[in-house]
């Protein structure tokens, strides 16, 4: 993708999720009115306006409550908020097995400099991605190229079976071998690279649509309100953006209705109103580009293959990831002046 700078304004970079997660937590560290409560886990909602009220436990403490004028939940997949929030409307939380589960792994590269193959891989400034039928690998360097980020999707064989409600667990290293036993020799190398008993495996969930992201003074996220399959690698991308929206509307409440409920909700819900359809066509996205990734032998296979033959020629691919009319949808719409413009018509319309 050379020209995304050029198209964009900025460079395409990849990079270790801890780099972005420390740099976020260094900016709010400046921030003297931001501060952290860790290892206290969220019990319960016990109210969600007009003064939000919410139950918290300390890993070695005992619950306390806390009020707020907002709250804003970014609890995850498997979101306390939304559960309890959904119950108030009187419907259940729906989340949804995809059917996948997917590999992470790290491989150093004192692992990999040995072998002239690996080492050009941790060398170069390429995404790369191994596909198959029902599986695929995408793999690319990070942290300097000291480290080769490989990640996968495939068939969930094992949560599938499973009697709990876990979505991470330790895989096995045989098992992970035989998933991609027909991929090429350089996979085969990269594999058996993983230590035994260092195979960590993730089942990949989603969550039926919401009916809304706003209930009172508290208002869901990231994947507490749209999770997503990997397939596009938006999902940090979207929280972050409902983020930068959720700051900017904030912004608006006048001085004298910041502690106003009715003002409040109806910001929210203008957050909800700029963010929702987006985020719904993303997370759909992301769903059909694994289908089209994974397809088996026939016909639709020889079209999708046709097509990357043709490399972006007419415009898209069937990685919708390194498509060029997808990477236009996301990368050239700024959503913070997406919100200035049309705050206060929406607002109006509430």
């Amino acid at each position: 993708m050379p020209d995304i700078e050029e198209k964009y304004g900025f460079p395409h970079c990849t990079g270790h999720r801890s780099s972005l997660a420390g740099g976020l937590f260094n900016g709010c560290k400046k921030e003297k009115a931001i501060k952290f409560h860790f290892s206290t886990a969220l019990v319960r909602v016990n109210s969600f306006g007009p003064r939000p009220s919410i139950t918290l436990k300390p890993r070695d403490g005992d619950e306390y409550t806390l009020e707020a004028d907002i709250v804003l939940a970014s609890d995850g997949i498997k979101s306390v908020t939304r559960t309890q929030m959904l119950a108030e409307l009187g419907t259940e939380s729906q989340e949804e097995d995809t059917g996948q589960a997917a590999y992470r792994i790290m491989l150093k590269r004192s692992e990999m400099e040995h072998d002239p193959e690996l080492r050009e891989l941790i060398d170069s400034d390429t995404v790369v991605r191994w596909v198959g039928e029902r599986r695929h690998i995408i793999a690319y360097p990070v942290s300097s190229k000291q480290i080769y980020n490989l990640s996968t999707a495939h068939p969930d064989i094992h949560f599938a079976s499973a009697t709990n409600a876990t979505y991470t667990t330790r895989g096995s290293k045989s098992a992970m071998l035989q998933m991609f036993e027909d991929f090429c020799p350089l996979v085969h190398r990269m594999l058996n690279l993983v230590p035994d008993g260092e195979v960590c495996e993730w089942k990949l969930r989603v969550h039926k649509p919401l009916p809304t992201w706003v209930r009172g003074s508290v208002a869901l996220l990231g994947d507490a309100c749209h999770p997503t399959l990997p397939h596009l690698s938006q999902g940090a991308a979207m929280a972050i953006e409902d983020g930068a929206v959720l700051a900017e509307v904030v912004s608006r409440i006048p001085a004298d209705k910041v502690h106003d409920p009715e003002t409040i909700t109806k910001t929210l819900k203008v957050y909800e109103l700029l963010r929702k359809p987006h985020c719904t066509a993303l997370v759909d996205l992301a769903t059909h580009s694994g289908r089209i990734l994974h397809l088996g032998e026939g016909k639709a296979r020889e079209e999708r293959d046709r097509e990357f033959r043709l490399n972006g020629k007419n415009g898209s691919v069937p990685d919708k990831w390194a498509s060029p009319d997808v990477q236009n949808m996301i990368y050239s719409h700024d959503w913070v002046q997406e919100a200035i413009n049309r705050y206060d018509e929406l607002y109006a319309s509430l």
